[in-house]
């Protein structure tokens, strides 16, 4: 079973009793006579006033990877200012790293420090299992956010963008301004190959094409970075003379993607982006470029996790759930961004 952290254990044990008194209960009010289950529904959880309401101070602990590009210094950021808007919170930084090392000594000394929620988005999800684990058996629970672990008794909430969601968003909106051109050349530029959540954008782009009788065609992966984009995009811009669309999975390589288009001439296809920089955004709004629409991998996954650390500590629940709990899973959404409703979503944008 999950361990958890005072009051955390006293939260799943009071929620498990709460539904069970429910149930032994047959739904009876106080003045004896039997509740129907929509006023049984309606007391069930807490309110967003009750949440927002400050409480007792909890320390939390944040970890993440080196803020070497855009996207993960939104990641960053975020969790800071979640954590400063609320007056209940203390939070406690470990220095961005790369080094799976490193994070793991980080993380070790938040159980040393007794902090009462860890919010870990880990180099590499399989390396940071075992410290993860050693926090919940110390009764500390641990919020992962978009880098999974290994084991599901390493975490007491996981909270991820939905990689093969982007995939599935991109191709779809690809099949849809490319309706009726069965031969169009649809060309895609991955992030890192090794990465499982690159593997999963891919599959999810495949499976959305396959799905309207598209399939991909030229591929090439780039790393994440701006240089490595316009390498990418100026191989696979030089070995095909004709495309109609293309897929970039990332933003920050995006800028390096722009540059080579531009540097090539090419006009002929649209670029569908990943992620949602605000850069990105920008050009979708202009609409002076061959870039149309990005998909968002939301950057706003730590500051959800504190956020989330928070309830947890607290003994708190989500307010719009009527289940007394915060739930163990969360997979936030990957819309489609276009000149149509970029309005929405440049808010939460990020800088590349």
């Amino acid at each position: 079973m999950r361990t958890m952290r005072r009051p955390g254990a006293r939260s799943l044990v009071t929620g498990t009793v709460a539904l069970v008194a429910v149930g032994l209960l047959a739904g009876c009010t106080s003045d004896g006579e039997e509740a129907t289950p929509e006023e049984n529904v309606a007391e069930q959880g807490t309110s967003s006033d009750e949440n927002a309401a400050s409480g007792d101070t909890v320390v939390i602990g944040w970890s993440g990877p080196e803020a070497d590009h855009g996207w993960l210094g939104a990641i960053n950021s975020g969790a800071l200012a979640a954590a400063e808007s609320f007056d209940d919170v203390e939070l406690r930084q470990a220095e961005g790293t790369n080094d799976a090392s490193q994070q793991i000594a980080a993380v070790e000394q938040f159980i040393n420090e007794d902090v009462d929620a860890i919010v870990l988005l880990p180099t590499d999800g399989a390396a940071l299992t075992e410290v993860a684990l050693q926090a919940m058996e110390a009764g500390i629970p641990v919020i992962n956010v978009d880098r999974e672990f290994s084991s599901t008794f390493a975490s007491r909430s996981t909270i991820l963008g939905d990689n093969y969601g982007m995939g599935v968003s991109a191709g779809t909106y690809i099949c849809e301004q490319l309706d009726g051109q069965s031969d169009a050349v649809v060309g895609e530029i991955a992030g890192i190959d090794s990465l499982p959540l690159t593997q999963d954008r891919s599959q999810g782009f495949a499976d959305a094409l396959e799905d309207c009788g598209l399939e991909v065609g030229p591929r090439v992966a780039a790393d994440f970075t701006v240089a490595g984009g316009e390498s990418a995009a100026s191989q696979l811009l030089s070995a095909n003379p004709e495309i109609d669309a293309i897929w970039n999975h990332d933003d920050d390589q995006g800028v390096g993607v722009l540059a080579a288009i531009e540097a090539a001439g090419r006009d002929e296809f649209f670029l569908v982006g990943g992620a949602g920089s605000v850069n990105m955004m920008d050009r979708i709004e202009a609409d002076d470029s061959v870039i149309k629409a990005t998909v968002i991998y939301p950057s706003t996954q730590a500051a959800d996790g504190i956020a989330l650390a928070r309830l947890v500590a607290q003994e708190k629940t989500m307010s719009d759930l009527i289940t007394p709990s915060v739930p163990y899973r969360i997979v936030l959404d990957a819309p489609v961004v276009t000149k149509d409703n970029v309005a929405d979503y440049i808010d939460l944008a990020f800088e590349s």
